[in-house]
């Protein structure tokens, strides 16, 4: 296209932005008009896709970061011919897949946008993906607003990137000056973003945002470098066209308030449709799947091996036999075990260092390229990047997530490297499945059924050795639970999971010398939770006591009060779990003082006994 016509199809990217908002009586026309000459530039001349195949392997990928500025890309689809006016005009209506803000719903969206500072580190995820895994040279395109530049997440990516000399990466930072309430920190200094962006080792671009003639060669620029993401910071106004908002304040997320008038001063409605260059066919170097067996790791019963120890062998099995699998760590591989994968696999092995955003993000971007990406941290660390984790679920990114040093168990480091609030934050994740081995063959075994879950996968790992309870070939599928201990005269049922189903069996153990019979639960399926093996259970004793190395709230205690839920008698309910703030101590001494070890597990069941029988 020569100038004047990309200049008119960016007028066309405004109207449509305008049209849809207004049809919608809600949305973000401002945001949309300040990037349309961006987005025209990229569609018409630097775009390499075929929509017809949204899975083309050598596409290249656009994010849009800003995701409040849905009504651009729907008109950008509109352009492509992909979708017609009549669709347009659905945005953000029930059962219309133009969503407020995107998600794949649409096939041509690879992740879901609107959680400002998440487009950058995604794509990150995807250029590693290109760059070290497909091994092909398509782009990963990311437009992003100016304030979401304010993210940290943005930053974490920003080095990353650099890092990793991403050179098929390109931001395109719109710096239209204006947030949501008033003007952004920097306005429209782009000498500020760049600067910052430099010192990381970004190459920047410094343009008039609405000049197409300075965004085409700005991307030529960008798609030239070398060893080096780079940035193209474009200067623009929000609401642009329209006098009465263009840089105006007081606009943001609402229809334009005389839309008719609107369209008339940007030209009309328009039906310009772009030819996007399509990417030639690539010659796949892909890792292909192996047949075979997983040669899992096998525990001998009675022995003592960390669930974390376990997580490393198995998951490094698992990769010998599908080359879809892929490890990334937040720099503490030694501790996760996940160096176990390392070794065996370091081609498919990502460090992300102490960032755990760009951890799960890196994740998120890999399983949108098709990869089954396993990302671990401790626990408590993975708490920094839930927002990353709740939009996967939304983007139905099927990644597997890690948590190692699981609650108090782990003794002297203290409470700040305890995972006391985990399960209860992968509980919440829509479509997630958590689980919680207490050996290393269950774990090992666990592993695997991650490699087949649908959406997204917990498992919650344990820094000490436990005796080995199940033999190497015994399974636990997903759902499932173990009962360990089990008689006629069982008073009371206790459920744990993890380190608490040792102390369990200790407590029987205890009680049993004393006559007093429980059943012993081993609760490894947390999400989705065996409720009928529960249900059998309260019907056999009338009380169940839960013990976990958690907080109370949201934890085991929750899962198991949960299979209860569906209007039958509730049993008497009891939960241990971690009430207190820890301290550094022994791990036997952190159970003891949270009050879920065998002694405190026996106490209660003594007190419950002798309130039943007064009763």
């Amino acid at each position: 296209m020569e100038n004047r016509q990309l200049e008119e199809l960016g007028q066309q990217l405004r109207v449509d932005a305008v049209r849809a908002a207004d049809a919608a009586q809600s949305g973000h026309p401002t945001s949309s008009m300040s990037a349309a000459d961006l987005g025209a530039v990229l569609l018409a001349h630097h775009l390499r896709y075929d929509f017809d195949r949204p899975d083309h392997p050598g596409n290249d990928r656009l994010i849009l970061s800003k995701g409040h500025a849905s009504p651009l890309l729907y008109a950008l689809y509109r352009a492509a011919g992909v979708i017609d006016d009549d669709e347009l005009l659905t945005f953000r209506q029930d059962g219309s897949p133009l969503e407020g803000h995107p998600t794949p719903r649409l096939p041509w969206v690879d992740v879901a946008t609107g959680s400002l500072g998440q487009g950058l580190p995604i794509g990150v995820g995807m250029a590693l993906a290109g760059q070290r895994l497909d091994r092909l040279p398509y782009r990963v395109w990311v437009l992003c607003g100016d304030s979401e530049m304010a993210e940290g997440s943005i930053w974490e990516a920003a080095e990353h990137a650099a890092y990793e000399r991403l050179d098929r990466l390109t931001l395109i930072v719109d710096v239209n000056r204006l947030g949501q309430r008033g003007p952004t920190r920097e306005g429209w200094d782009l000498d500020a973003y760049a600067r910052r962006l430099g010192a990381f080792g970004w190459h920047t671009i410094e343009i008039d945002g609405h000049d197409v003639a300075a965004i085409d060669a700005a991307y030529q620029e960008a798609t030239a470098a070398q060893d080096r993401p780079t940035a193209v910071i474009a200067r623009t106004h929000k609401g642009r066209g329209v006098a009465e908002v263009d840089d105006q304040e007081g606009f943001h997320g609402r229809p334009l308030p005389h839309p008719e008038r609107a369209i008339e001063e940007l030209g009309g409605v328009r039906s310009i449709r772009v030819d996007v260059a399509r990417p030639p066919d690539p010659v796949l170097t892909t890792t292909a799947h192996a047949a075979g067996e997983i040669a899992a790791p096998r525990y001998r019963v009675g022995g003592e091996t960390a669930t974390r120890d376990a997580f490393g062998a198995a998951l490094a099995a698992l990769g010998s036999v599908r080359g879809d699998v892929v490890a990334v760590d937040g720099e503490v591989g030694d501790s996760t075990r996940t160096a176990a994968f390392a070794k065996a696999h370091p081609d498919r092995y990502f460090e992300c260092y102490i960032a755990e955003q760009q951890l799960v993000a890196a994740a998120v971007g890999m399983r949108a390229r098709g990869y089954l990406p396993f990302a671990a941290t401790f626990a408590a660390f993975l708490t920094r990047a839930h927002d990353f984790i709740r939009m996967a679920a939304v983007s139905e990114a099927g990644i597997q997530l890690c948590g190692s040093h699981a609650g108090v168990a782990i003794g002297q480091d203290g409470p700040s490297q305890m995972g006391l609030e985990d399960i209860a934050m992968m509980r919440t994740v829509h479509g997630s499945t958590v689980l919680y081995p207490c050996d290393a063959n269950q774990t090992a075994r666990l592993v695997q059924h991650m490699a087949q879950l649908p959406g997204i996968g917990y498992l919650r790992t344990s820094r000490g050795a436990m005796p080995v309870l199940y033999g190497p070939d015994e399974d636990f599928p997903v759902g499932g639970c173990r009962v360990l201990r089990s008689s006629a005269a069982d008073r009371v049922t206790v459920i744990g999971a993890g380190v608490t189903v040792h102390e369990a069996l200790k407590a029987a153990d205890l009680l049993a010398a004393e006559s007093i019979w429980i059943r012993v639960i081993d609760l490894y399926s947390v999400k989705p939770v065996d409720a009928e093996t529960l249900q059998e259970a309260a019907d056999a004793t009338d009380c169940l006591v839960t013990v976990e190395d958690h907080r109370p709230e949201g934890g085991i205690g929750d899962a198991v009060a949960e299979a209860f839920a569906d209007g039958r008698p509730q049993p008497r309910l009891v939960r241990l779990a971690v009430r207190t703030m820890p301290a550094s101590a022994t791990p036997g001494q952190q159970l003891h003082h949270a009050g879920i070890d065998a002694e405190s597990i026996a106490a209660a069941v003594r007190l419950l006994v002798g309130e039943v029988v007064v009763a």
